[in-house]
């Protein structure tokens, strides 16, 4: 096996349970650098969400590329964007509109900011500025810009509200959108276009990569597309039961060193 390329999840795969990196993952990633290995981060969050991160791991020049916004976006770790994926003004105000018929709350995020019309905003908006370094705006829809680049858009709620709001989807939202439950308290609605799978596969063509170039690591269902990709495919130990099914190899948990184990014994060994 010669992996040229890893793409990392960052949730619940290269973070630990407290949302740290462990020491092994920093380790091995270190390693894979050293033997000419590009490290890729492959996540739902914007490139703030991952800078912190990028230092810890000492991935550092323009040579060097991240995935954000589930595939929305493939740009260096300098902001040089190679792929954006948005969507319409009318696609917003769609999926606000059902969000509100469905009684769940509802942001939207940009480039830089999170945008949410709901006045009594949703912890899970406050907890996602915090964790992704993006501050809130409150906009009616009304006030929103027809012309702001829209990444994605996302119900954010608990998790059984989730699972009521998504039988209710209306069967055009999945052809007009990608849609990923990335968590069990957030689901996404982005470009049609958009997915890791289709993300990774643009960045490896990009650097003159094959599938069989390329290792995968994931656990959720906004990671399946990417696990389909990559010849080496990865599900974490604590990944759902479809990614460990779609996936080539099964490692460790994120709290047990999973990323760390995956590098050593398939991409490095």
């Amino acid at each position: 096996m010669s992996v040229k390329l890893i793409a990392i999840d960052m949730d619940g795969t290269l973070l630990n349970e407290h949302s740290e990196l462990n020491p092994a993952t920093v380790q091995a990633i270190n390693a894979a650098n050293a033997q000419g290995i590009k490290v890729v981060i492959c996540t739902g969050r914007p490139l703030s969400g991952v800078t912190p991160f990028l230092k810890q791991l000492g991935i550092a020049g323009e040579g060097n590329y991240v995935i954000t916004f589930n595939g929305s976006m493939v740009q260096t770790i300098t902001g040089k964007i190679i792929t954006g994926l948005t969507l319409s003004h009318d696609d917003y105000i769609d999926i606000e509109t059902l969000s509100r018929k469905l009684n769940i709350h509802c942001h939207v995020e940009s480039e830089d900011h999170i945008y949410t019309a709901n006045r009594n905003i949703s912890p899970y908006t406050v907890g996602e500025s915090a964790l992704v370094n993006m501050p809130i705006r409150f906009r009616t829809p009304e006030e929103m810009r027809p012309d702001l680049p829209i990444v994605k858009c996302m119900f954010i709620d608990h998790g059984p509200l989730l699972d009521a709001a998504i039988k209710q989807l209306p069967a055009s939202f999945s052809k007009r959108f990608t849609i990923v439950r990335s968590e069990a308290y957030f689901l996404e609605f982005m470009n049609p276009a958009a997915s890791k799978g289709n993300a990774l596969a643009t960045l490896a063509d990009h650097l003159h990569l094959s599938p069989d170039d390329v290792m995968a690591i994931g656990d959720q269902g906004n990671d399946l597309s990417m696990l389909r990709y990559a010849t080496n495919s990865v599900a974490m130990g604590n990944a759902i039961d479809e990614a460990k099914q779609i996936a080539r190899y099964e490692t460790k948990t994120n709290v047990k060193d999973g990323v760390a184990h995956a590098i050593n014994t398939w991409a490095l060994a």
